[in-house]
């Protein structure tokens, strides 16, 4: 239930160890997020989700969210494999597979 977010991952080639994510959907309005810890991201809002989500999957040493861009600053080592997925999956009320529970008549 839900609906995926279209994403589109493009590494800076000027500042390696930096990752932008654009998206079909702003998730902050005209305003900018800065998160540089989980602690951060306290809110009740998607884009404090979304921070809390990434920082939880690893290899985040802070992010960036400006309207439909999400800069993601990685920790050395560490690389954005799946951070992706988890920002396609923020509006999915039952990501990872699982289905919504049918109704009585099904």
């Amino acid at each position: 239930m839900g609906q995926p977010i279209v994403v589109t991952e493009k590494p800076s080639p000027s500042h390696p160890g930096v990752v932008r994510f654009e998206t079909n959907r702003a998730l902050t309005g005209m305003g900018h997020e800065r998160y540089r810890s989980r602690v951060d991201a306290e809110g009740p809002r998607p884009p404090d989700e979304l921070a809390r989500r990434l920082f939880d999957h690893g290899g985040v040493a802070g992010l960036h969210i400006n309207s439909n861009i999400i800069t993601v600053d990685l920790e050395n080592g560490h690389t954005s494999d799946g951070m992706a997925d988890i920002i396609r999956d923020l509006y999915l009320f039952y990501p990872g597979g699982v289905h919504e529970p049918k109704g009585p008549s099904e």
